[in-house]
C-alpha cells in the first residue's frame, strides 16, 4: 500500500488532464525559482552600486569628475549614478544655451532625473508581476487539477458493485497531489514577491531622496553662478 501510494506512483497513474496540470505547475515553479534568484542578485547589485556611488558623491569629489566617470562607465554604473548623470547633463545643456534663470534650470534637471528614475524603477521591477501572478494563480490551477482528478476517480468507481476506502483512496490521493504542487509553486513566489516589493520600495525612497538632495546642490550652484554673473 505504501508503494502504491508513493508520490511518483500517484503522478504516473493520474489522469492525463491532472498530469498536464502537474507538468504546468512544475514548469511554473522552476521558472519562478529562476526569477527569484535573478531578482535576488539583481537587487543586491543595484543596492551595492548605489551605496558605492553615494559614498563617492558625498566624499567631496567634484561634480564634473563624477559626471566624467559616469559617462565613461555608463554600462557598469548603477541607478543612482545614471540619475545623477542625466540631471547634470540636462543642467549643463541649459547652461550652454545661456539660460540663467534658476527656476528653468532646476525644472529641466528635475524632469531629466525623474524620467531617468522612472526608467530605472521599470528595470528594477522586471519579473515582479510574474511572481505575483504565480503566487495568486498557482493554487487555483492546482485546485482545478484536484477537482478534475476527483471527478475522474468517482467516474471510474461508478461501475463497481462494492466501494471501499482502498478503492477510493488512490484516485483522491492522485488528485490532491496537484493541489500540493500548486501550493509548492505559490508559497515561495508570494514570500519572494513581498520581500522584493519591500526592497524595491526602499530603493525608490533612497533614489528620490538623492534626487532632492542633488537638486538642492544644483540650485545653490545656479544661484551662485547667477549672482556672479557667469
Amino acid at each position: 500500500m505504501n508503494q502504491d501510494l508513493s508520490i511518483l506512483h500517484l503522478v504516473l497513474n493520474a489522469s492525463f488532464v491532472v498530469q498536464l496540470v502537474m507538468l504546468l505547475l512544475v514548469v511554473v515553479s522552476v521558472s519562478s525559482w529562476a526569477a527569484i534568484f535573478r531578482k535576488l542578485f539583481a537587487l543586491k547589485r543595484v543596492k551595492a552600486l548605489n551605496e558605492a556611488f553615494e559614498r563617492e558623491f558625498w566624499s567631496g569629489t567634484s561634480l564634473n569628475d563624477l559626471f566624467a566617470a559616469a559617462a565613461k562607465n555608463a554600462r557598469e554604473s548603477g541607478a543612482m549614478e545614471r540619475i545623477f548623470a542625466s540631471g547634470l547633463r540636462e543642467y549643463q545643456k541649459l547652461r550652454e544655451r545661456h539660460i540663467t534663470d534658476t527656476g528653468t534650470l532646476m525644472d529641466g534637471a528635475r524632469r531629466a532625473m525623474r524620467a531617468s528614475f522612472q526608467r530605472e524603477m521599470d528595470e528594477v521591477e522586471i519579473n515582479l508581476s510574474f511572481l505575483a501572478s504565480v503566487g495568486s494563480v498557482s493554487p487555483y490551477v492546482g485546485l482545478f487539477g484536484t477537482v478534475w482528478g476527483i471527478m475522474h476517480a468517482f467516474t471510474g468507481l461508478a461501475n463497481l458493485q462494492q466501494v471501499t476506502l482502498a478503492t477510493v483512496a488512490p484516485g483522491i490521493a492522485e488528485a490532491l497531489v496537484a493541489t500540493a504542487i500548486g501550493l509548492f509553486a505559490a508559497i515561495p513566489a508570494v514570500v519572494a514577491y513581498n520581500r522584493f516589493a519591500r526592497d524595491i520600495d526602499r530603493i525608490a525612497i533612497r533614489l528620490e531622496t538623492f534626487i532632492e538632495e542633488f537638486s538642492n546642490i544644483l540650485q545653490r550652484n545656479a544661484g551662485a553662478q547667477s549672482a556672479s554673473g557667469k
